[in-house]
């Protein structure tokens, strides 16, 4: 059973930083591609980060340079390093894990290429 698990949200100021987690069961790394997406209140959900299974990367314009996604193999563990947070970074931040067969990085961040399975989600909330 595939299970993904999002920790590390939290409130902080505009300037700050955070780091995601996202603790997975059931996934082999080397097949799928994983990624971070978020929605904020009365927004559609958007592709944040995704990191293919060969580690290849690809960010939305609105986080590059600021936003840095990883994973741990060993640990079955996906990560989101956020630095300098903005207030409209402000949303709920998922986890997202497909097989890689058929998709693009860039498919998947902007939404083509549908991902398999999703976490439920850590809140994220930058203050001005």
């Amino acid at each position: 059973q595939v299970q993904l698990v999002e920790s590390g949200g939290g409130s902080v100021q505009a300037g700050g930083s955070l780091r995601l987690s996202c603790a997975t069961s059931g996934i082999t790394y080397s097949s799928y591609c994983m990624g971070w997406f978020r929605q904020a209140p009365g927004k559609e959900r958007e592709g944040v980060a995704v990191i293919g299974s060969g580690g290849g990367t690809s960010y939305a314009d609105s986080v590059k340079g600021r936003f840095t996604i990883s994973k741990d193999n060993a640990k079955n563990t996906l990560y989101l390093q956020m630095n300098s947070l903005k207030p409209e970074d402000t949303a709920m931040y998922y986890c997202a894990a497909g097989l890689s067969w058929g998709k693009t990085l860039i498919g998947v961040l902007a939404g083509y290429d549908g991902m398999d399975y999703w976490g439920k989600g850590t809140l994220v909330t930058i203050s001005s």
